[in-house]
């Protein structure tokens, strides 16, 4: 049987072990009466809040709880008061000893029938750090909230649940605009599968393309074509996953409804089919009779006279050039896909050379080089030279040189473009002269943005008219 000495000596330890842990805790200890006045406060406050405990003991712990919390602290401070078997909870600003604020969280346990604490025993741990975190969260919640009601594209969220080695996918939310976009709704879809919501065909797709995402452990981007309210809607989507753990937890997906510029580029392709079919058949069903044509007239021309001949065969010359030009204009329009380092020297020489320029005279003012198709870009070159000697005489000059790095000129000394034409005159079969075909800076305009570039017309230095082909956007 344990002697009375042995007891105690065992009591005394149990005692030191408790000091020691109050005393070592990061966790303050506080004792408080009835009224808030504390009557005990270990040594950890010195710590955390820089407080002797002498100087709090006698003091009522209300006086240092920030005026907007002091309420809360007296609700809590009641509660356990009429319930002492359940501890209260309470999150304060304290006041530190340099005067700052900083956040405490006290649990609150009636101890009065204690006959050692005999009062509201408080264990407090500064949380300051938690606070902050907590707020900027709440602000992170509060941009992310305001980013997802007032974003134009669709947003939606997919839950991912790879448990049974088997990938499940259901959505949990859905962006304002994508309700409105599609009809459907959160409450609708939440919980539901691809499949449940969009059928098994279109379900099958949408999870093939959420499997590669999981897959690929990074964005990815598709193009999807859903029937939603009787409708074939085309979405451009953007998906993410979202990693918790090393793990796919939820998948991220911005859509955009892209159906109206989808159809747009169907359009076109249809009709550049058709242009295409048009270019053949006049490449190849008309200048065949028409060089037959032009060969009988000049036989005829060398074997007879007469003086309908002449005549008719300028009318077949100029039905060749209205081919060329329509061909021309027909395949010049698509946009530039591959380019290589160009000449301007070069490339001027190589065009006057191939234009029929009598008298004029050309004049280089600069080199450059920069980057373009050099072949299209001939027929921009040799078209604005035709138009300079059609419009302003066989002996007119054309200066071609540069403004700046970005910006070619090709300008002429003869009778200018009037300043109400100037737009006119890059539309389709807009000709000041008997033997133009209309085209000519039509094809100009269409090379050239084509290319990404801008070309405009404007009086030249000696009243003729300048070209800026101006290559940057």
């Amino acid at each position: 049987m344990e002697d009375t000495e042995t007891s105690d000596i065992r009591s005394e330890n149990q005692t030191d072990r408790y000091r020691t842990l109050v005393e070592e805790s990061n966790d303050i200890a506080t004792i408080i009466d009835t009224d808030g006045t504390m009557t005990y406060v270990s040594p950890a406050v010195t710590r955390v809040l820089g407080y002797d405990p002498e100087e709090l003991v006698g003091n009522t712990g209300y006086e240092y709880v920030h005026p907007d919390d002091r309420e809360k602290n007296a609700e809590a401070v009641e509660a356990v008061l009429e319930t002492p078997d359940e501890p209260r909870t309470v999150e304060v600003r304290f006041k530190h000893a340099d005067g700052s604020w900083c956040w405490i969280e006290a649990t609150m346990r009636n101890r009065l029938e204690d006959d050692v604490i005999d009062g509201i025993l408080l264990n407090s741990r500064e949380i300051t750090e938690r606070k902050e975190q907590e707020r900027e969260l709440r602000e992170l919640a509060g941009e992310y909230e305001a980013l997802l009601n007032n974003a134009e594209d669709a947003i939606f969220f997919v839950d991912v649940d790879a448990s049974d080695d088997d990938i499940t996918f259901e959505f949990n939310r859905l962006s304002p605009a994508y309700e409105r976009q599609t009809g459907l709704t959160t409450e609708e879809v939440r919980g539901e599968t691809p499949r449940d919501v969009f059928g098994e065909q279109e379900g099958a797709e949408l999870e093939a393309n959420y499997h590669r995402c999981v897959k690929a452990r990074e964005p990815i981007s598709y193009q999807e074509e859903l029937e939603i309210d009787e409708e074939a809607r085309i979405w451009q989507t953007n998906l993410a996953p979202v990693l918790t753990d090393g793990d796919v937890t939820r998948l991220v997906g911005i859509t955009r409804n892209v159906t109206d510029r989808v159809e747009r580029e169907r359009q076109l392709r249809r009709q550049k089919e058709r242009l295409d079919e048009f270019a053949s058949v006049v490449s190849h069903d008309l200048r065949n009779p028409l060089n037959v044509a032009q060969g009988r007239a000049t036989i005829l021309d060398e074997q007879t006279e007469s003086e309908h001949l002449d005549l008719l065969l300028r009318s077949l010359n100029r039905m060749e050039a209205i081919i060329t030009d329509t061909l021309t204009l027909a395949r010049q329009g698509e946009t530039i896909d591959e380019t290589e380092s160009v000449s301007l020297t070069d490339l001027v020489g190589k065009c006057w050379g191939t234009v029929d320029t009598e008298a004029a005279t050309l004049q280089l003012a600069d080199e450059m080089t920069f980057q373009g198709d050099r072949d299209r870009l001939r027929h921009v070159f040799e078209n604005l030279f035709r138009n300079a000697i059609e419009h302003g005489g066989t002996d007119v000059t054309v200066r071609v040189g540069r403004v700046d790095e970005d910006t070619i000129y090709v300008e002429d000394d003869g009778s200018g473009i009037p300043a109400d034409r100037r737009e006119a005159i890059f539309e389709p079969g807009q000709s000041s002269t008997s033997g133009g075909t209309g085209f000519g800076l039509t094809i100009v305009k269409r090379i050239v943005e084509a290319h990404g570039w801008t070309v405009s017309v404007t009086d030249g230095p000696e009243g003729g008219a300048r070209f800026e082909l101006v290559m940057s956007q």
